[in-house]
């Protein structure tokens, strides 16, 4: 490793600056006790088309470019930054302890670490497998959260978060569906009462976000659809909310709502497949996820919540370590 890794070891976290991608890199940089280097990053054409696959010549990939001192750790996620990371591991001599999150799409050898979730299927000796998504929700992050929006806890009980992403492609996300889940959560609201707290994210489309900023008007509503409406209150409302009804297409934002361990709920559409589908059975089989139709709030077990983290922060330190006390070895290209 290069001097600095002797102190504290210099990090960046790499990504293409999709808010979940840079949120799992940035979750396990800080519960390592790291301060990151945040790298956002963009690929040329023909890299962008086959990353990370194709490494011939890739000093000329990024946008913006990148160039030494190489960090002593490299943290990516995503298939943009798995090129990134890879080729760090090549350009420092293997100086780099490189670790990438998700499933590369190619060998995990030519990483340090691969860390993707089960639905992943990645099979390999330097993979650590999670449930779900890393992310930053544990009882400290959930505290602050409960101070910095503490006027949410004047919301009637019980309070619903919804957390709603967007459509994904094979998931029949269409408008029926959309009509169907509206329609039971307004059922879930009158069964049992208190106040609802609606998160949109990026991925929203206009269409959806126009269907539920006036959907539920004849209840207690707090809304938020973006820096229009304020500050984002998204921790707040994962602090505060007694359930959390989520849409099925983000890994991240179910991984979050059951790090919070309050019953967490989805609707995945019927004929539903691939590893969405496999993640949501899951969580059902360990009673982390229940269907927004079938469940009966009064009745759903209490389980451990969620948090995978601090365990694989602690891993990738002890990785680390033995890496600085092993010879250096050429990396695969």
């Amino acid at each position: 490793m290069t001097e600095a890794a002797t102190d504290t070891p210099s990090v960046w976290a790499i990504s293409d600056g999709a808010a979940g991608n840079e949120r799992q890199v940035l979750a396990l940089a800080q519960a390592m006790g790291l301060q990151a280097d945040v790298r956002r990053i963009a690929l040329h054409a023909p890299w962008r088309w086959f990353a990370p696959r194709l490494s011939a010549r890739a000093e000329s990939a990024f946008e913006p470019a990148v160039a030494p001192p190489w960090p002593d750790i490299a943290i990516g996620c995503g298939r943009q930054a798995a090129l990134l990371t890879r080729m760090l591991r090549q350009w420092s001599g293997a100086r780099t302890f490189t670790v990438q999150i998700l499933d590369p799409r190619i060998d995990a050898g030519c990483f340090d670490a691969v860390i993707a979730p089960r639905h992943d299927a990645v099979n390999a000796p330097n993979a650590v497998q999670t449930l779900g998504a890393l992310n930053p929700v544990d009882a400290a992050w959930l505290a602050a959260a409960r101070v910095e929006f503490s006027t949410l806890q004047q919301l009637p009980e019980p309070r619903t978060a919804l957390l709603v992403g967007g459509p994904r492609r094979g998931l029949g996300q269409n408008e029926r569906w959309l009509e169907r889940f509206v329609a039971d959560l307004q059922n879930l609201l009158e069964r049992h009462g208190g106040s609802l707290m609606i998160s949109l994210s990026r991925r929203t489309p206009p269409a959806w976000r126009e269907r539920l900023r006036g959907a539920f008007r004849s209840g207690c509503v707090h809304f938020w659809g973006g820096p229009t409406d304020g500050p984002n209150p998204y921790a707040g409302y994962l602090a505060w909310a007694e359930r959390i009804v989520v849409t099925p297409d983000s890994v991240n934002m179910l991984s979050e709502a059951c790090a919070t361990g309050v019953p967490v709920l989805s609707s995945l559409p019927p004929g539903a497949s691939g590893r969405l589908a496999v993640f949501h059975a899951i969580l059902r089989g360990e009673e982390r996820l229940h269907d927004l139709r079938d469940a009966a709030i009064s009745t759903l077990p209490h389980v451990a919540p969620l948090r995978e983290t601090a365990v694989v922060a602690a891993e990738m330190w002890r990785r680390y370590r033995d890496r600085l006390a092993a010879p250096v070895s050429s990396p695969p290209v």
